[in-house]
């Protein structure tokens, strides 16, 4: 398990925390493991009745860290960890729910996509600046975006990389509730002690009837990695990424 990523329960609720505020929660490899483990380990411990992923004050997280993409670009081993942890995401059995404060950029952002409830705090900002970095949407954001905001919604939020700001994000559904901040994890624990309740195999099979087909969703992102590996090696991403690696130390 990731030092930066922290496990607790609260009663039949396990709470995923990213704890990296230095990296504004900017995710690693270790990370995304650690986040996966996590999911796993919930779905098959019946005593689990809904899953939680809260950030840290300020920043649910900036996304994933641009240094391991700078590796791969260079070295073109992108690893398994970041698919892997998408995969268990699309996959898990229980709930999901999440809690946001402050930034949730790039996979920050479309891991909403997946949670069956998002609450946010009024100050929070969701975008997706893959094209400004010379890649693609990921997460199956591709496939998911449009049903859930509509197409041109969708485009300028994961093509032209307009963001969007809390009462925006609950306007094209990626939010459920706004809460202020000290209210933000109490209400989100609560609103998940109650759904985890509720009897398992009635709220698994239900989940199941809302949510698109689990292996339509899979394709989707073999297909958008598939892209996104390969941008990462093109000159195009390679001068995107060190434009705004360069901009981040001035």
């Amino acid at each position: 398990m990731s030092d930066h990523i922290q496990i607790e329960r609260h009663g039949a609720v396990q709470i995923i925390r990213m704890n990296r505020p230095e990296k504004k929660n900017a995710l690693t490899r270790a990370m995304y493991t650690g986040m996966r483990e996590a999911i796993l380990s919930g779905d098959a411990d019946a005593s689990i009745g809904a899953h939680v992923f809260f950030g840290v004050p300020g920043a649910f997280s900036s996304g994933n860290d641009l240094q391991d993409f700078m590796a791969f670009a260079t070295t073109g081993n992108m690893g398994s960890e970041v698919i892997d942890f998408l995969i268990a995401l699309v996959n898990a059995k229980k709930p999901l729910l999440a809690g946001v404060d402050g930034l949730a950029i790039g996979v920050g952002t479309t891991i909403h996509f997946h949670c069956d409830l998002t609450f946010a705090t009024p100050q929070s900002y969701f975008k997706t600046p893959f094209v400004d970095l010379g890649l693609v949407p990921e997460a199956g954001s591709s496939l998911l975006g449009p049903v859930l905001m509509g197409h041109q919604r969708a485009f300028a939020f994961l093509a032209m990389g307009e963001g969007l700001h809390a009462v925006e994000a609950k306007e094209a559904g990626l939010v459920y509730k706004l809460v202020d901040t000290e209210e933000l994890e109490s209400t989100v624990l609560s609103v998940a002690a109650e759904i985890a309740a509720k009897p398992p195999e009635a709220m698994q099979i239900s989940r199941d009837l809302l949510r698109m087909p689990r292996e339509d969703v899979v394709e989707r992102i073999k297909l958008e990695a598939k892209f996104f590996a390969e941008r990462l090696q093109s000159e195009e991403a390679r001068g995107a990424l060190m434009a705004f690696l360069t901009r981040k130390k001035g």
